[in-house]
């Protein structure tokens, strides 16, 4: 989330959203893959829902620093792409294109919101299909801008399993859902029952977003990444001010291995976490993966866990 706190840093020219340590061990990855819970603009005006409390916008500045951070494609299909409009929506576009950014589950009409972004790791093809459950009136239309939206509470619908299965019998798919409601530590029944359904369909990973703190894994499952970047409120509970980056190997279209990060989420900036923190990152990611029936090794100072069906571990 580059908006509000955060954009008012780059706009006063503070430091960097990511430590530079953050930025060496994303680049790990072939791929790096984010969602995007802001829009980039200058324009627009607040959406008109009743009771919406947060507005979050980025000045254009901010694609510039996900594409030096090395960040390939953004997920856009979340609560807060359309807070300052359809204007707005459409500057993100164009702000990402300009910086050399994929995007997934937004458009400027409904087809173009559901349609998948196709990313390439060396000759390796991916293709990175996103969609919000939440909230109905960002869905987008054949005549407007908006969010690729499903009501997973009723189930995975028909558009979505026959974009996960066409795609699936070509290349790995990476399936990027904003589900559920904040601060719930653990994936709700129908999270997890989208979840087996998406991996039914071909889904080579799912990986969710919205409870803005990290749950545990479970053979092709993320269920929630937790923060990467915020200026949010500390929950002394829930702990959102730390969190994990994920790295996943996937091979002959399969997720088959994960490396988790411990990061520490400070007031617009994120670097890698030590120390205590690092071992409360740790204490919470075993014990909610045990929950899920995934065993979570240190390893390196990486937490470091199978994603392959029946390993355990």
């Amino acid at each position: 989330m580059l908006g509000r706190g955060v954009a008012e840093a780059l706009t006063a020219g503070g430091p960097e959203p990511l430590a530079a340590e953050v930025v060496e061990a994303a680049a790990e990855a072939d791929l790096f893959v984010l969602n995007l819970e802001c829009c980039i603009s200058e324009r627009g005006d607040r959406w008109p829902a009743a009771g919406k409390p947060f507005f979050f916008r980025a000045p254009p500045r901010a694609a510039e620093i996900l594409a030096g951070a090395g960040v390939d494609c953004v997920t856009l299909a979340n609560n807060h792409a359309l807070d300052f409009g359809e204007p707005a929506l459409l500057d993100t576009f164009e702000h990402l294109r300009a910086a050399g950014i994929g995007w997934a589950g937004a458009g400027p009409d409904l087809d173009a919101a559901r349609a998948p972004a196709r990313l390439t790791a060396g000759l390796d093809p991916l293709l990175v299909i996103a969609l919000s459950d939440h909230p109905p009136d960002f869905a987008a239309t054949p005549e407007r801008a908006g969010v690729a939206f499903a009501d997973l509470r009723r189930g995975v619908p028909d558009w979505l399993v026959r974009a996960v299965s066409d795609a699936a019998r070509s290349v790995p798919v990476l399936v990027s859902p904003h589900w559920g409601p904040n601060m719930t530590p653990e994936p709700l029944a129908y999270v997890r029952r989208a979840a087996g359904a998406l991996r039914a369909t071909g889904a080579t990973l799912v990986a969710g977003h919205s409870a803005h703190v990290f749950h545990g894994v479970e053979p092709g499952v993320l269920y929630d990444l937790g923060d990467f970047v915020d200026d949010y409120a500390v929950d002394a509970r829930l702990r959102n001010d730390l969190g994990l980056l994920f790295l996943v190997t996937v091979r002959d279209g399969r997720a088959v291995h994960l490396e988790g990060l411990p990061l520490k989420l400070e007031f617009c900036h994120t670097r890698l976490a030590a120390g205590e923190e690092a071992a409360w990152v740790g204490r919470r990611f075993r014990s909610a993966c045990q929950a899920l029936g995934t065993e979570v090794q240190w390893s390196g100072g990486r937490l470091v866990a199978s994603l392959e069906p029946g390993s355990g571990g």
